[in-house]
């Protein structure tokens, strides 16, 4: 069997879970195009404890664990399936990786997990469960966190690290139409970095990159790219997946690894 992918998928506002941009029909096709996947592994950071926990729920709720939204919204169901004997097979991957882990039999999916899979396995047909972000992580552990993930990939399971390319809520405005100059600017030098696996410069990212306290006021968000990093292999091309701009502040910018470029190429044909 190939290796599963991974995915770093910028999941934005909630509101992504209806309103699909850019990024919704490229995550769709996407998903069209997998095969062979056994479960989905999803890193979000709305799921964050003081160790690393793993969901083995059987059949986890949707979560709305965000407020003040449209009512529609908070209709929405993800049906997935967990898969209580593989995440205890990763808890256990993890435990013997050197992490202090625990499992977590009743947490539901967070809309970092559902609203992205709505797009990539509307279907919910595949079984789904998370891991948990420790509070202490930072970009350099996350990253080994990715790397401790990584041969779960040769069983199948796909690894979606959920987060967000740029995140400053103070700055969030739902009807927003004009861009944040400094959205992109970030954005683009992360590509670079992304593109040539820089992980030095990624790790260091706050010092580096133009604008970073802006974009990330605190990392929780930037650092599941971390985790993609560190379960991507040696030999795999980041492939970029055009999300665009939403809010005005929100990029949307997600990346493959283990998915061809002819993927990509037919999406954006």
């Amino acid at each position: 069997m190939n290796k599963a992918p991974v995915f770093f998928i910028s999941h934005g506002s909630p509101t992504f879970a209806l309103e699909p941009g850019v990024l919704g029909p490229h995550l769709h096709a996407l998903g069209q195009q997998l095969s062979g996947i056994t479960a989905v592994l999803v890193v979000s950071p709305h799921w964050q404890t003081r160790d690393v926990q793993v969901m083995t729920t059987p059949a986890p709720e949707t979560v709305h664990d965000f407020g003040g939204f449209a009512s529609a919204l908070y209709e929405l169901h993800y049906p997935a399936a967990g898969h209580p004997e593989l995440a205890t097979q990763t808890a256990q991957l993890l435990a013997n990786a050197g992490y202090a882990v625990s499992v977590d039999a009743r947490r539901g999916l967070d809309h970092g997990a559902w609203v992205p899979l709505r797009h990539l396995l509307p279907d919910a047909n595949l079984p789904v469960f998370q891991v948990s972000m420790p509070y202490a992580l930072n970009t350099a552990t996350a990253f080994k966190l990715g790397q401790a993930l990584a041969p779960l990939r040769e069983r199948g399971v796909l690894i979606l690290a959920s987060g967000s390319m740029t995140h400053n809520l103070h700055e969030f405005r739902q009807s927003s139409t004009v861009e944040a100059p400094y959205v992109r600017e970030f954005a683009q030098w992360i590509r670079q970095a992304v593109l040539r696996h820089d992980v030095e410069q990624l790790v260091a990212y706050r010092r580096l990159a133009p604008q970073a306290e802006r974009a990330h006021p605190t990392e929780e968000h930037f650092l599941p790219l971390l985790v993609a990093l560190g379960a991507r292999g040696d030999a795999e091309a980041a492939q970029v997946i055009e999300g665009g701009i939403t809010n005005g502040m929100l990029s949307m910018e997600s990346y493959g690894w283990g998915i061809t470029s002819k993927s990509i190429d037919s999406i954006s044909h």
